[in-house]
C-alpha cells in the first residue's frame, strides 16, 4: 500500500545533531517548506531530558543499537555502537560535552582540499550555533540555538581530580574552546537549566510551529528516488504504510556515519562491486561510501572511593572532568584525551561490583586514530543492520596513546590532591604493570566513546564521496550533511562540530 505523496522544497533525513541544525536553519525563510524525517520515536522519555540518566538509554528504543563485526586487535571482541534514534539522534544520548576540537583538524580538512572548511571558516559557524552562558564574545557566541553551560553542581571527587590533573603539571584550562585546547578542566555542556540541550531541544521544538516546517517521526526512509541522475525524493515507512516525499530543490541525507552511507548503497551509489553483489543496481560507483570509519577508542581506568562520596548530582553529564594532553612533545595537537567520571563507568555491558562501595574513573582516549574501517550492506534489505568493521588498533601506532594513558591516570590518582578520596586501583589493578600488560589489558577492555565519522568524506580525490559543497560526486540534487562527510576525525567530541558541519551547509544550500 503506498500513500499519496508529498512534495517539500527540501526533505531531510535524519533528526539528528546535523538534521535538525539543517530544518531549522533552511525552514527561517518562509518561502522554503521543508520535510524532516526521523526513524525514531519523538524525545519525550524522561531520560533523554534528565542528564545523568542518559546510560539507560543504551540498547532502548530509541538506540540502533548496533554492534561491530569482531575485532581482531581487540581479542576479536564485538563492541557496542550506541546511535540515537529519537529526535535529536545521538545527541539525546551523548554525554553532553561541547568540544569544538583543535584548529589544526579544520586546517587539515582544507589542506585535503576543502576550501572554505579551515579553522577560521568554521569557526564563526560554532559561533552562530551557540548560546554560551558564562560570556566571552571572543570565542564563543551569544543568543543561538545551542545553550552551552558550565557544570551546575559538581562533584567532589570531579574537584578534585582537576586539581590532581594539575598536580602532575596539566596545566588547569578553564574554556577547551577558546584559545588553546591543552590542559585539564571542566567540560562546557549542552545543557539548559539543568536540562540536556540536544540538537532537537535547541533547533526544533521551538520552531515546531512553523507552517512550512514538516518533522514525521517513526518515518524509516528505505531509499533515494531517481529522475536519471537527479535525486527527486525519498520512499519511506510510516504507520505500515510506504510513502514518497519528493524534494523540487534537494534531498540531505543527515542520517549519521553508520546510515548515511547505508542509505546511499542501499540506493545504489557506492562500490560498484559491494552493490553487485547484494542484487542493488548501481547508480554511481562511488568506492569511498563507507570507507574512511574513523572513531576514538577508550579505556576504563578505576579506584574504589574512600569515603563513600554521593551520587552525582541531578545536573551533572556523570563525564564532568577531562584533558588534553600530548603523549609526545613534538606533536602538533594533543593525541589523548580524558573522560573522567566520579562513579564506576567502564565498556557498557560491564557493571560495578554489586556492592556497596563506591568508585571513580578516568578513560584515557586515543583522539587521533591512524586506524580506519567501514560500512557495509550486509544485504539490499533496508531492515537489515549494516556491518560495522572500525578496524580498531589496525594501525600498530594507536595502541600507544592509551598504554601511556594508563601510566598518567595512575600518576594522578597518586596525587595530594586525590588522597582523600583514592582507595585501591580495581582496574587495571595493581598486578598490571608492563606496557605489555597494560597493552593486554587494552585489547582486553577498550570500548569505543561512540564517535564515527568518515564514512562519506569531503575532499577531491577518488575516495571522496561529496566535494566541499557536500554534494554527493556523480549524481545532482543530493547532499551529505553529518559527521559522515569528516576526512579526517576532529580531535575531540564530536556533536558540537557536527552541528557546525549543519550550519555551514545552511549557507551552501542558500546562496
Amino acid at each position: 500500500m503506498t500513500h499519496d505523496n508529498t512534495t517539500h522544497d527540501f526533505v531531510i533525513v535524519g533528526a539528528g545533531s546535523a538534521g535538525c541544525a539543517l530544518a531549522h536553519r533552511l525552514s527561517g525563510s518562509e518561502d522554503r517548506d521543508v520535510l524532516l524525517l526521523e526513524a525514531g520515536e519523538p524525545d519525550n522519555r524522561e531520560e533523554i531530558h534528565a542528564p545523568p540518566r542518559f546510560p539507560e538509554l543504551y540498547s532502548s528504543a530509541v538506540d540502533w543499537d548496533y554492534h561491530t563485526v569482531p575485532q581482531s586487535e581487540l581479542n576479536d571482541r564485538q563492541l557496542y555502537h550506541p546511535r540515537g534514534k529519537t529526535l535529536g539522534g545521538s545527541s539525546s544520548l551523548n554525554g553532553m560535552i561541547y568540544i569544538r576540537g583543535h584548529p589544526s583538524d579544520y586546517d587539515g580538512w582544507a589542506k585535503l582540499g576543502n576550501d572554505g572548511w579551515g579553522y577560521d571558516d568554521i569557526v564563526p559557524y560554532f559561533k552562530r550555533a551557540e548560546h554560551f552562558e558564562p560570556g566571552d564574545g571572543e570565542y564563543h557566541g551569544e543568543g543561538g540555538p545551542l545553550n552551552v553551560a558550565e557544570q551546575v553542581e559538581p562533584h567532589p571527587v570531579s574537584e578534585a581530580l582537576v586539581e590532581a590533573m594539575a598536580e602532575v603539571g596539566i596545566d588547569h584550562n578553564p574554556d577547551f574552546n577558546a584559545d588553546g585546547q591543552a590542559g585539564g578542566g571542566f567540560y562546557h555542556l549542552t545543557q539548559k537549566d539543568g536540562e540536556r540541550c540536544s540538537s532537537a531541544a535547541a533547533y526544533i521544538t521551538p520552531v515546531l510551529d512553523r507552517s512550512n516546517l514538516t518533522v514525521e517521526t517513526e518515518a524509516k526512509v528505505t531509499s533515494v528516488r531517481f529522475d536519471g541522475d537527479r535525486a527527486v525524493g525519498v520512499e519511506y515507512e510510516h504507520d505500515g504504510t510506504t510513502r514518497t516525499a519528493e524534494a523540487r530543490e534537494e534531498v540531505i541525507l543527515s542520517a549519521g556515519a553508520i546510515n548515511s552511507p547505508q542509505l546511499l548503497m542501499l540506493s545504489g551509489i557506492g562500490p560498484a562491486d559491494h552493490l553487485q553483489d547484494h542484487g542493488i543496481e548501481v547508480r554511481a560507483d562511488r568506492p569511498g561510501v563507507g570507507r574512511n570509519l574513523q572513531d576514538h577508542l577508550k579505556l576504563g581506568v578505576v579506584y574504589e572511593q574512600t569515603d563513600g562520596q554521593p551520587a552525582p548530582a541531578p545536573t551533572s553529564n556523570v563525564v564532568e572532568t577531562g584533558c588534553f594532553v600530548r603523549t609526545d612533545d613534538d606533536l602538533p595537537a594533543p593525541d589523548l584525551q580524558f573522560h573522567n567520571a566520579p562513579v564506576y563507568l567502564l565498556e557498557h555491558g560491564l557493571g560495578a561490583p554489586d556492592d556497596d562501595r563506591t568508585f571513580f574513573t578516568m578513560m584515557p582516549t586515543q583522539i587521533r586514530p591512524e586506524s580506519s574501517g567501514t560500512v557495509r550492506l550486509a544485504s539490499g534489505d533496508p531492515h537489515d543492520s549494516p556491518v560495522i568493521d572500525p578496524e580498531y588498533l589496525s594501525a600498530d601506532s594507536d595502541i600507544e596513546p592509551l598504554v601511556e594513558g594508563v601510566k598518567l591516570a595512575r600518576e594522578i590518582a597518586d596525587t595530594e590532591a586525590l588522597a582523600p578520596y583514592c582507595g585501591s586501583e580495581v582496574h587495571p589493578g595493581s598486578d598490571v604493570t608492563s606496557d605489555e600488560e597494560i597493552r593486554e589489558f587494552v585489547r582486553k577492555h577498550a570500548s569505543t566513546v561512540y564517535h564515527p565519522v568518515g564514512t562519506c568524506k569531503m575532499g577531491d580525490d577518488e575516495m571522496a564521496v561529496v566535494d566541499d559543497t557536500l554534494r554527493v560526486r556523480g549524481v545532482n540534487g543530493l547532499r551529505v550533511v553529518d559527521a559522515s562527510v569528516m576526512p579526517r576525525i576532529v580531535g575531540g567530541n564530536t556533536n558540537a562540530p557536527t552541528i557546525a558541519i549543519a550550519e555551514k551547509a545552511a549557507d551552501l544550500l542558500t546562496v
